[in-house]
């Protein structure tokens, strides 16, 4: 008797139970298609799953880092915080799997090994840890920030103490009282957990190799007279956000500094500081593009940690040379005022690198003996998730291998030689700089309606032209070199992994983004090509 498992057959095989895929299984649904979503964690929640650790909480205000598609959900569900934090976000994200049915359409604590697409068939084949599935469609809704990168410091595996890693925190608390803990990186993550681990620790090492932006996000309480604002005209206050470069609520028009007064600048940015979070760096039209503009809003920020740090050495080390947003701006609550405590001590890796790491210790510019390590070093951010399963395409292609000298799709959704293959907010995309929500839910959108266009037209193969994918991320890189974001090393292009090729990945713009996703449709789906025969 065979004991070889049944390949399961879908219309539709979607990756990742997060904000995407849960909201791809949806539509799909609607559509009338037979979907199933393959998800490796125990639940939903994608990255609001994973990253559980201290102080985690999203970076964009609740009213805007919320599902659109349905008025009812939008009225119904209240948030108590205007950042709302992990827990909350996860509450939400179960609440929308349950109002919708969806959890019976997930297969959870699978991984996808590899997928691979029968050109015989025009299918995809695909294998997990626990069987195969069979589909005409693959989706790949696995998250911009969600492979977690692992650094190779010596003498890691030997250390006994408790390793914890900001991406993959564990679901049960934890508690650093009476603890030596060292943490290393000083990104998003650990601007958000350091000044609660330090209320903790007995002693916080900080290891920090760059220093970051950061601006207060003034968290509260949700104001309830904006809540009910926001909930009156929420379609026109989302409209508004997409008119936005970054697709947020924006807090100025097109001014400039270059054509501002210098002491209204520094009123206004003053003012940006108390109230506007990651609105800060939008606040001039011209800070992301004019070197000039740029120094001024990083000089005000500069100033500002000189300002709250009070040891002039520690404050120094936490000053960025670069330009302000050339990495991820980070928002937070009293990040800088936590170095002024005495049990808090900044390590300058770039001084002093980490030389290695002992049962009990870890050696730097001398022994630090800790109890605990977190390593908060990062994700292989934008394609990571992708190049980590065997995908294979057209004549056997392998995409790791199509992308080892920089990852390219067009329009951040379809990839050359992976036919029926989609990615949500891929390379390419605004993504990483624009509210992702709105992003995931502009490209299921989109997807969907391929989907459906390909139904209605008969349809039963789509797959980006080469030619069409290197014009849109030349275009990509085009944009981005009117900016300050290249001149920065930082995730955006890969500078942050090794052997990673240097590539800048997001489309910086989603009004423009917006026009050129409509248009390729308009043009019934510009740039494609319909079942290509070999």
């Amino acid at each position: 008797m065979s004991h070889e498992k049944q390949t399961q057959e879908f219309d539709v095989v979607i990756v990742g139970a997060g904000l995407a895929g849960l909201y791809q299984l949806l539509k799909l649904r609607q559509l009338g298609l037979t979907a199933v979503i393959i998800e490796k964690a125990d639940q939903v929640g994608g990255t609001w799953h994973w990253n559980r650790y201290p102080g985690a909480r999203c970076d964009i205000p609740s009213l805007e880092y919320s599902y659109q598609f349905d008025e009812d959900l939008q009225q119904e569900w209240n948030w108590s915080e205007k950042y709302s934090a992990q827990p909350e976000i996860l509450e939400y994200i179960n609440h929308v799997a349950d109002k919708y049915e969806l959890r019976d359409g997930i297969n959870f604590e699978e991984e996808v090994v590899s997928a691979v697409f029968d050109e015989s068939a025009s299918k995809w084949n695909i294998n997990t840890s626990k069987g195969q599935y069979s589909a005409k469609f693959c989706i790949f809704a696995t998250g911009c920030l969600s492979v977690p990168n692992k650094p190779d410091f010596q003498g890691l595996e030997n250390f006994e103490g408790q390793i914890l890693q900001t991406s993959t925190w564990p679901q049960e608390e934890q508690n650093f009282s009476g603890k030596k803990v060292a943490i290393i990186g000083t990104g998003s993550s650990a601007i958000q957990s350091i000044p609660l681990i330090a209320d903790q620790a007995d002693e916080l090492y900080v290891f920090q190799r760059t220093p970051n932006y950061s601006i207060p996000s003034n968290n509260g309480p949700m104001d309830k007279i904006v809540e009910q604002e926001v909930k009156s005209r929420y379609s026109d206050f989302r409209k508004e956000n997409s008119l936005n470069g970054f697709g947020i609520a924006a807090i100025s028009d097109e001014a400039l500094v270059s054509e501002t007064d210098i002491d209204e600048v520094n009123r206004q940015l003053e003012e940006n500081w108390q109230s506007a979070g990651l609105g800060f760096f939008g606040g001039y039209a011209d800070i992301a593009m004019d070197k000039d503009a740029n120094a001024v809003a990083a000089n005000f920020v500069r100033d500002k940690i000189k300002e709250i740090v009070k040891d002039p050495v520690t404050a120094s080390l936490l000053t960025p040379d670069y330009h302000i947003g050339g990495k991820r701006l980070c928002v937070d609550t009293g990040y800088f005022e936590t170095f002024n405590k005495p049990n808090v001590h900044l390590i300058d890796l770039k001084q002093s690198p980490i030389k290695e790491i002992a049962a009990d210790a870890l050696e730097a510019d001398k022994r630090y003996e800790i109890d605990t390590l977190i390593l908060a070093t990062g994700f292989d951010a934008m394609t990571g998730a992708l190049t980590s399963i065997d995908i294979s395409g057209r004549g056997g292609v392998k995409l790791k291998d199509q992308w080892q000298s920089g990852a390219k799709s067009y329009l951040g959704i379809g990839i050359s030689n992976f036919p029926n293959l989609f990615t949500v907010t891929g390379p390419g995309s605004p993504s990483v700089l624009s509210n992702m929500m709105p992003s995931i839910e502009q490209h299921v959108n989109w997807i969907t309606d391929c989907i459906q266009w390909m139904v209605n037209n008969d349809k039963s193969v789509i797959e980006s032209s080469q030619t069409a994918e290197d014009e849109w991320m030349l275009l990509v890189n085009e944009i981005a070199d009117t900016t300050i974001f290249t001149d920065t090393k930082s995730w955006y292009n890969g500078s942050n992994i090794d052997n990673k090729a240097k590539a800048f990945l997001p489309f910086i713009g989603v009004p423009v983004y917006t026009e050129l996703l409509e248009e390729v449709v308009s043009e019934d789906y510009k740039g494609f090509i319909f079942d290509k025969v070999n």
